[in-house]
């Protein structure tokens, strides 16, 4: 994280620091590829509605700055759902940075099988929802380049999750993209034009035009994961 994020930060800390004391164990700022550090998790000894309140009435001030409201959890509650999110989990643990305490992430591992089950799940319902919010809006083609581009960081965050339960690093989208078309057999141009649209603020596509790529491809990866083998 380069300083000027880390400033950025200040005041989120320095809030935590306020409203939890010793009871805050630890902060991580993390991103997807690349990272924009906007978002990031607290760990807490408790969590209870005086805390919920104290952060509530300065979350106004958070977003003014451009930080996210943080994920905020008791240390024992997250150990005990990474079994329940590890797709979510995964993409923090794989691009955050610390910024309080020690490294919540250093002896943590999620399963294969938790990874594999959850990551059919959620590419399940990332199909159901691109296909029911195209009849939803009837099809226009600027609704339809919202709902690509709104959708294309979830679609990275399946592959990047596929990547880590094949053992594969992928610190770009190229070499995401490389490895989807190597392991996978997905469509190398639609994967690519995809991960440009979830990282790229003007990307060179046609969003629209690419809409039934994008159906055939997340379709595609459903069948992979579905006979993809875990120890």
């Amino acid at each position: 994280m380069d300083a000027a994020s880390r400033r950025e930060h200040g005041s989120l800390v320095a809030d935590l620091r306020r409203i939890f004391g010793d009871r805050l164990d630890a902060v991580v700022a993390f991103g997807g590829v690349p990272p924009d550090w906007s978002r990031s998790l607290a760990l807490v000894t408790s969590l209870g509605m005086d805390d919920l309140s104290a952060l509530a009435a300065v979350a106004p001030s958070w977003h003014a700055s451009g930080i996210a409201t943080p994920l905020v959890l008791p240390s024992k509650e997250f150990a005990q759902s990474l079994d329940a999110f590890p797709v979510e989990y995964g993409e923090i643990i794989d691009t955050h940075t610390v910024l309080v305490g020690d490294d919540p992430f250093a002896q943590v591992e999620i399963a294969p099988r938790d990874l594999r089950r959850a990551l059919e799940n959620r590419t399940a319902s990332h199909l159901l929802h691109l296909r029911e919010n195209y009849v939803e809006l009837g099809g226009r083609p600027a609704a339809v380049e919202a709902l690509v581009r709104e959708s294309a960081p979830g679609f990275q965050a399946l592959l990047r999750r596929m990547a880590n339960l094949d053992g594969a690093s992928v610190d770009t989208p190229t070499a995401l993209a490389h490895w989807a078309a190597r392991r996978t057999g997905l469509d190398a141009r639609t994967v690519s034009d995809l991960l440009a649209i979830a990282n790229e603020p003007a990307p060179a596509v046609d969003a629209v035009r690419l809409f039934p790529e994008y159906l055939d491809t997340v379709e595609a990866l459903l069948h992979v994961i579905d006979r993809w083998p875990v120890s």
